[in-house]
C-alpha cells in the first residue's frame, strides 16, 4: 500500500484523517510521544508512530532520513490563539509561525526527495483564517497566510507533485474549545464542522484520479450538526 505521514495525529482532526486514510495507506502517525498516539497506532493496521518534535529541525532530519519514498504528506499539526494586536507580542508571532508555517516548510523540504520518488501528494490543513483575517486573529492568520503562500510556491515549483490546501471553517476540536473560551462564549460543537467531514475532504483529494489536481478545498460549517 502507499504510505502517508500525518502530523498532529494523536487526537482531533489528525486522528480522524489517519483513520480515514488507514484502509488505503500504511501510516506514519506524527506527534509528540503520548499514550493517545500509541493507542491510535495499535488500533490501525499498518500504522506506526512517528514521534517527532516538529520545531526541532535536527530531530526532524534524523526522523526523515530513513524515508526514501512517501506518497502522501498531510500537514495537520498546528497551534492557535487569539488576542488583539496591542496584546500580541513578538514571542506569540514567533511561536505561531514556528509550528504553523516554518515546520510545514522544513518538513516538506526534508521530504522532497521521498515525495518526488513517489510523485506524491502534499496536503496542508490551513484555515478560513488563511483566506480572511479577522480582528483578534493577527498572529494565527499571518501564520496561515504564510502556509498558503508556501503551498502556492511549492505547487508551481514541483509540477510532478500534487499540492492541496484545505481551508476548513471552525472545527469541533479541543483547540476550538480553547479559542471559544478566549472569546468568552459558550461552546456549542454542533455549530462547527465535524472532524470526520474534514477528513473526508482530505481523502477525496488524495484519491482523486491522476488526471485531476485538487489545488484548494474550502469547507464551511452549515450549523446543522
Amino acid at each position: 500500500m502507499p504510505t502517508a505521514l500525518v502530523t498532529g495525529a494523536s487526537r482531533g482532526l489528525g486522528a480522524a484523517i489517519a483513520r480515514a486514510l488507514s484502509p488505503t495507506h500504511d501510516l506514519l502517525l506524527g506527534g509528540r510521544p503520548s499514550a493517545e498516539l500509541d493507542a491510535l497506532a495499535a488500533d490501525l493496521d499498518g500504522a506506526s508512530t512517528w514521534p517527532v518534535e516538529l520545531t526541532d529541525h535536527e530531530e526532524m532530519e534524523a526522523a526523515t532520513e530513513p524515508i526514501s519514498e512517501l506518497d502522501v504528506l498531510v500537514h495537520n499539526a498546528g497551534v492557535g490563539a487569539i488576542a488583539p494586536v496591542e496584546d500580541t507580542y513578538a514571542d506569540e508571532y514567533r511561536a505561531m509561525m514556528e509550528v504553523n508555517f516554518i515546520a510545514v516548510a522544513e518538513l516538506t523540504r526534508q521530504l522532497l526527495p521521498a515525495l518526488r520518488a513517489a510523485r506524491g501528494h502534499v496536503v496542508i490543513i490551513n484555515s478560513g483564517a488563511g483566506r480572511d483575517a479577522k480582528p483578534g486573529w493577527s498572529a494565527y492568520a499571518a501564520s496561515k497566510f504564510a502556509a498558503r503562500a508556501f503551498a502556492d510556491s511549492l505547487r508551481a515549483e514541483e509540477p510532478d507533485l500534487r499540492v492541496t490546501t484545505v481551508y476548513p471553517g471552525r472545527i469541533d476540536t479541543d483547540m476550538q474549545r480553547d479559542i471559544v473560551a478566549m472569546e468568552g462564549d459558550d461552546y456549542d460543537g454542533s455549530r462547527f464542522l465535524r472532524v470526520e467531514s474534514v477528513a473526508a475532504a482530505v481523502v477525496a483529494a488524495v484519491t482523486a484520479s491522476a488526471d485531476a489536481h485538487p489545488t484548494e478545498i474550502v469547507l464551511k460549517p452549515t450549523g446543522r450538526g
